[in-house]
């Protein structure tokens, strides 16, 4: 078995905490309406055909022709798209910033992440400068848990998939890394993630 000397992070729901509700719940009154908005409206399928590579101006145009009555909610996605951010995730920061500290791991990023909104990420978070590299689903036009995708970043900072982790907040992308062949942890909590590096050697003799 060969040393894990990579590790890999999701950003949004791992590292920060992302949420569309941040921002409705200023735009609707109950949770009820806002539920029907996203399951009806702006969609997660919706969303993530922006994570890969559509432009905000045409989702939303299409988006609007579709739902007319409901344009000035859909335009608050990305002309107020700052507010559904709730900032970092602080125990996973600390673990990032561990792991920074040992400088026994490369670090790197695997994101699904519109193009357009990523650039106020890399300015808004110190924390996104400690990784050696950051690959953005918007930005190569896929996504995970697509296998493309996966493959980039293996290809393009030389990372033998036996040597990584890839972290990830949804079950199917962690899926996907493993069958690219990069062991996956299913992230939960800071402290989850924390014990399961440990197992793995990691974070071995770091302390809360």
């Amino acid at each position: 078995m060969k040393q894990k000397d990579v590790v890999i992070f999701d950003l949004g729901g791992v590292l920060i905490d992302w949420n569309p509700r941040y921002l409705y719940r200023k735009i609707f009154t109950t949770e009820e309406e806002i539920t029907w908005f996203l399951e009806n409206v702006c969609t997660s399928e919706w969303n993530e055909r922006q994570d890969g590579g559509r432009s905000f101006e045409e989702a939303t145009h299409e988006l609007i022709s579709r739902f007319p009555d409901h344009a000035p909610a859909i335009h608050a996605w990305y002309s107020r798209w700052e507010e559904t951010i709730g900032g970092p995730i602080a125990g996973t920061v600390d673990v990032l910033r561990a792991l920074r500290d040992q400088r026994k791991h490369r670090l790197y990023a695997l994101t699904n992440w519109s193009a357009e909104t990523f650039p106020w990420a890399r300015q808004n978070f110190d924390f996104l400068q400690w990784f050696e590299g950051i690959v953005v689903s918007g930005e190569e036009k896929t996504l995970k848990p697509h296998p493309e995708f996966y493959r980039i970043l293996l290809d393009r900072y030389r990372v033998h998939p036996a040597t990584a982790v890839f972290i990830d907040d949804n079950p199917k992308n962690v899926e996907g890394a493993r069958a690219v062949g990069i062991d996956g942890i299913h992230f939960r909590s800071p402290e989850q993630l924390r014990a399961e590096l440990a197992e793995r050697g990691i974070l071995g003799g770091l302390q809360d």
